[in-house]
């Protein structure tokens, strides 16, 4: 899909990521309509009466003329605005105040000073319509009390022909029959209002959905980001556990290894994908340095470029981590390593390089700490010493990756550009935003750096794609039916997952005791 265009599609999927919010504020909003009705929306009830009205004055004219008829409906109109006019409904208000005493009324209409029922609280409550190709006024009124509605109706049509004669002159206007009570309500509609309550909160929910998606300017597809700058999507990184909480009083996502217990297994096959495909885009670089950074902090690039380190070394490649964010430095406390000697150290030349190494802290992963913070971080990152260090350091190991900071914060990964084969940017999801990205490539490209790619991190995905599943008993994750191998932690006895096929899993259970040991 090309940037900026929405398909059907698109918008099923928003739906669809948000049906349960939908759902929920849709059976609030249902509820909110029952409750209205039920509750605190007053009864009404209803009653009719037709009129009808003749333009002959007396009896002894021909009845059976049909102009008459004719007459009769260009005189509707006139009728009814009389019917409506504040002295008939003055007129039906002293019938009423007649027979109802003044408490019913009160509930009924809005009184005057002097107890006198305001003309225009009657006409509130009538409802007057011509019947289509007849002479005939349909009456209807509409109160909370059954008798006083029909008797709207009734006195009326009491009143209406003295006014009319009145008012008109010719013509009469005559009924055949009485308005009758009717004692069931025909408002509220519970059941309707129920469903409108239903519609509107799903229509509100849904256009609030829609408004925050169209002003949302984070990265979330990776196909638009590696179309947009095309460049290659190296790996996604999807969220578990509580990787997306922040540890407290700090702007980092918890630090999360691959060698930490019950690590899902597609997050170590997430990293050995990134491993394969960070090989080939080096493939053609005599050096294989490269750096790992963000456009912003706290995106996850000092977890992402540990644990690259330890899936590069699980491959039987010597591997070097260079902690080389000296201002906030975090792959110390990621390994639970001292920081005393480190970068800074070798670069100012404070200690001697193999010192500020630290061997073996996992099966063929070396890392040096940033070391003591100091003063001038960029500029050493560009000194000749770093152009030296890393050209001696490349000898030894056969893959180094930097840990840099974030780009659009300091120049510091910037001035790497002349030592190393190029940079991976940690992108993450619903996170870093289109500007952010935009502002941090645009410095790689004046730095003439090479970027490798992006790896698309905390990558939120509901029902792992397919071939993950994930049990009941905790973080045991394992392929479906088909594959016959999985990653499982401690597994209970109970758990329905273990049966016969699952019993002889061995290519997983090597795998768990391989990551246990490191």
């Amino acid at each position: 899909m090309n940037e900026g265009q929405i398909s059907i599609k698109d918008i099923i999927r928003l739906i669809l990521n948000h049906i349960w919010l939908i759902l929920v504020i849709a059976v609030l909003g249902a509820a909110a309509g029952f409750s209205v009705s039920k509750f605190l929306m007053p009864l009404q009830y209803s009653s009719h009466i037709t009129m009808y009205v003749q333009s002959y004055t007396g009896i002894s004219e021909n009845v059976n003329n049909v102009n008459n008829i004719s007459n009769s409906k260009q005189l509707v109109n006139t009728y009814m605005e009389v019917l409506k006019d504040d002295a008939v409904m003055n007129a039906v208000g002293e019938q009423l105040s007649k027979k109802f005493d003044e408490e019913t009324l009160s509930q009924n209409f809005t009184l005057s000073d002097t107890g006198k029922i305001t003309p225009a609280s009657i006409r509130t409550c009538l409802a007057i319509s011509s019947v289509t190709d007849t002479s005939a006024v349909k009456i209807t009124a509409t109160a909370k009390n059954a008798e006083i509605a029909a008797a709207i109706c009734n006195n009326l049509t009491k009143v209406a022909p003295q006014y009319v004669e009145d008012a008109v002159g010719i013509g009469s206007i005559n009924t055949i029959d009485t308005a009758k009570v009717y004692n069931t309500p025909i408002a509220p509609n519970t059941r309707k209002n129920t469903m409108l309550g239903f519609a509107a909160g799903s229509m509100l929910i849904m256009m609030i959905i829609f408004l925050i998606d169209f002003f949302d300017n984070t990265i979330k597809d990776p196909d638009t980001l590696a179309n947009k700058y095309k460049k290659a999507i190296i790996g996604e990184i999807q969220q578990f556990g509580d990787s997306k909480k922040k540890k407290k009083n700090s702007d980092e996502d918890e630090h999360i290894k691959l060698t930490d217990n019950n690590v899902p297994f597609f997050i170590v096959e997430s990293y050995k994908s990134i491993r394969t495909n960070i090989t080939f885009s080096l493939s053609t670089f005599e050096k294989k340095i490269f750096a790992v950074s963000s456009s912003s902090p706290g995106e996850g690039k000092s977890t992402t470029s540990a644990n690259i380190a330890i899936a590069m070394a699980q491959s039987d490649n010597k591997v070097l981590l260079i902690d080389a964010d000296m201002r906030k430095s975090v792959q110390h406390k990621i390994f639970g390593l001292k920081n005393k000697k480190g970068l800074s150290s070798a670069i100012s030349k404070m200690s001697k390089l193999e010192d500020c190494i630290q061997k073996n802290v996992m099966e063929n992963l070396d890392v040096m700490t940033a070391g003591p913070i100091p003063p001038n971080p960029s500029e050493l990152l560009g000194s000749e010493q770093m152009t030296a260090i890393l050209d001696e350091l490349s000898k030894q190991y056969a893959v180094i990756i930097i840990d840099t900071p974030p780009v659009n914060v300091v120049t510091d990964a910037i001035e790497l550009a002349k030592n190393i084969s190029g940079i991976i940017m940690v992108v993450h999801y619903a996170v870093t935003t289109e500007e952010d990205l935009a502002a941090a490539n645009k410095k790689i490209e004046f730095a003439q750096m090479n970027l490798l790619g992006y790896i698309l991190n905390n990558v939120k995905i509901k029902g792992h794609s397919g071939y993950y599943s994930t049990s009941k008993y905790g973080n045991k994750y394992y392929y479906k039916k088909g594959y016959g191998y999985g990653y499982y932690g401690n597994r209970p006895e109970t758990d329905p997952s273990d049966d016969k096929s699952e019993e002889t899993n061995e290519p997983g259970k090597e795998e768990e005791s391989e990551m246990n040991k490191k």
